[in-house]
């Protein structure tokens, strides 16, 4: 299978780091049916093809901000389903994070802990209870093995919807309803568009020559202590493979149930076998 274009990012490369060996008890995991996915309604609200623009005029980026979203800590139960052209899932994550420091992810199934992951500025690394294996990646190897910009930020920005590349200079567009933030980070270009309250509603990430694609669309915004918080968003990747030349599509959707935004610090349990470690 080819790069993905950040087909390690986030969940989707955790979800499928605690999956390289297939479960055999299918209680443990519980598998859905793939039309399940399919039937997911594609968060459209920002319109990427043939706009209706009149006048599309230039914003100074440096006057225009982006409505992120700000804590000390965030405590999350998440439905994320996913699914690629060979399977479909579905799993439960407790997630834990301190902004701008350290994300904490666990998979549970039949209230079971079965995989434990926890992302920090410099490296990610997880932890397969159900298969006992243990990896540690750093940032800078993901980035040169499938040739993309790969960092906490864009991982933190999945889970909550805010802006990943803040220092990158800015193209700002009037576009209708919404202000589209062109970037480019290496040989990836950017889009970001913009809702009129300023919040991110979609994040387009195009890898040049591949033309692979991954796209985050944020929805479902509702007041969290007075702040707009996206509880969907739904990714999606489209790669060509190196077998056969063809385009494929991953999905992932992710449902938060409850999130709370927290001034008290939170604790990141990680523990990892000693005779596991030594092999690292």
């Amino acid at each position: 299978m080819n790069k993905y274009l950040i087909i390690c990012l986030s969940l989707l490369f955790f979800i499928s780091s605690c999956k390289r060996q297939k479960m055999n008890k299918s209680s443990e995991i519980q598998a859905i049916d793939s039309t399940a996915i399919s039937t997911i309604p594609r968060i459209d609200s920002v319109q990427t093809t043939n706009p209706v623009v009149s006048k599309p005029a230039e914003t100074d980026d440096s006057k225009f901000k982006v409505d992120d979203i700000s804590f000390n800590y965030l405590k999350a139960k998440t439905k994320v389903s996913y699914k690629t052209p060979k399977e479909s899932q579905s799993f439960t994550l407790d997630i834990r994070m301190k902004k701008d420091s350290v994300i904490w992810m666990n998979i549970t199934a039949l209230g079971i802990s079965v995989a434990t992951g926890i992302f920090t500025k410099d490296m990610a690394r997880f932890y397969d209870k159900f298969h006992g294996k243990y990896t540690e990646l750093n940032y800078d190897s993901l980035s040169t093995a499938y040739n993309v910009k790969l960092n906490y930020d864009i991982i933190q920005s999945l889970i909550i919807g805010n802006q990943p590349f803040k220092k990158n200079k800015s193209r700002v567009i009037r576009e209708n309803d919404y202000y589209l933030l062109k970037q480019k980070e290496g040989k990836v270009q950017i889009e970001n568009y913009i809702g009129q309250n300023r919040k991110l509603k979609k994040l387009l990430l195009t890898e040049q020559p591949t033309n692979n694609k991954l796209t985050m669309d944020f929805e479902d915004f509702n007041s969290l202590n007075d702040i707009l918080f996206p509880f969907s968003s739904l990714i999606t990747l489209d790669y060509q493979s190196n077998v056969d030349q063809k385009f494929y599509q991953t999905v992932i959707n992710i449902k938060h149930s409850k999130v709370e935004l927290l001034d008290t610090p939170l604790e990141f349990p990680f523990k990892v076998p000693e005779k596991l470690l030594k092999k690292h």
